[in-house]
């Protein structure tokens, strides 16, 4: 009875499934792990990658809630950490991080621009941009790595951006907070968010109401840009460098938080708390093949299976959710 009643719910609010996965994923990583798991330090350290997983995965539920996909999000998340970098070792860390999200802006202008003016897919655009951003990054880098100097990593902006810990835990969650904040404001109280869920469901539909796609989807490329090169630029300011390859396979983890914490890829349909639950999840599942000692060589391929055996029991949970 008590299950019966539970499916409305659960039909209404797609993030259901991926909080009862992750809060069965805490019970199991916390009585499996002799206690190294579960310890202040390292829930620490899972939120740091949280935070910036997180700033990404809101940025792409925003696109896919279009009908869109933004795989190049790994490259601008790159590309920020560099600017921000090369930045900082010359002004103040807050103008760095200004002009790394401006970067971001720039490259999600770019991906929205030539989705909406050329009509091609845009998995295929943001492929190509995602391997041309990642090219100059290297380029830019030549083998090497930007890193901020000792000297610069003092005062309040270099606290803020990530170079700092406020309560425990790195700034860059509050941040995120921050953003999670401000992006849930926009789409439940603002007509954007109801623009953007109708360009979703059927494009052709939203424009013959007066709501103009292309605009949206330019917008939603441009805030998930900003968002990843924010990301990234937090993350070098907390590690103090960063190289070409900074970010890599971060887009595919990024989607997979998206589709985990019920974001439908056929747009319409997005969950800003469910992508950031999935973000948590994603990173509770890496800090605990590392702190049990799984091989560097294996952590892809078992991150892998317990992605997709989630998926499973999440849409498993819905489609018996539905059923009368």
């Amino acid at each position: 009875m008590a299950l019966s009643a539970a499916k409305p719910l659960i039909r209404r609010h797609a993030e259901i499934g991926i909080f009862l996965i992750g809060a069965a994923l805490i019970v199991i990583f916390a009585s499996t792990s002799d206690g190294r798991w579960a310890n202040l330090y390292n829930i620490g350290t899972i939120m740091q990658v949280t935070a910036t997983l997180g700033l990404m995965s809101l940025g792409v539920a925003i696109v896919i809630g279009t009908g869109e996909i933004d795989i190049s999000v790994g490259s601008t998340f790159g590309m920020g950490a560099l600017a921000y970098l090369w930045l900082a070792a010359r002004l103040d860390p807050a103008f760095a991080a200004v002009a790394a999200i401006a970067v971001g802006a720039a490259i999600g202008y770019v991906n929205g621009w030539l989705v909406t003016r050329t009509r091609t897919p845009s998995l295929i655009i943001t492929l190509g941009t995602l391997m041309i951003f990642r090219g100059i990054a290297i380029a830019l880098t030549d083998g090497f790595s930007f890193s901020i100097p000792y000297a610069s990593r003092n005062g309040w902006s270099y606290f803020l951006f990530g170079g700092g810990d406020f309560l425990g835990f790195n700034t860059a969650l509050f941040w995120l907070i921050g953003a999670f904040a401000i992006l849930i404001t926009v789409l439940k109280a603002m007509p954007f968010g109801n623009r953007l869920l109708a360009v979703g469901g059927s494009a052709e539909s939203a424009h013959s109401r007066g709501v103009r796609v292309e605009r949206i989807k330019l917008s939603a490329f441009i805030i998930c840009g900003m968002l990843a090169a924010f990301a990234g630029a937090l993350e070098a300011g907390k590690l103090g460098f960063a190289d070409g390859s900074m970010g890599r396979l971060m887009e595919l983890q990024a989607i997979a938080s998206c589709v985990l914490g019920g974001c439908l890829l056929a747009g319409g349909r997005i969950s800003l708390i469910g992508a950031l639950m999935g973000a948590f999840v994603l990173s509770s599942i890496q800090s605990y093949l590392v702190v049990t000692g799984v091989q560097p060589q294996w952590f892809i391929l078992i991150l892998g299976l317990i992605v997709v055996g989630a998926a499973y029991g999440d849409k498993s949970l819905r489609q018996w959710a539905v059923k009368k």
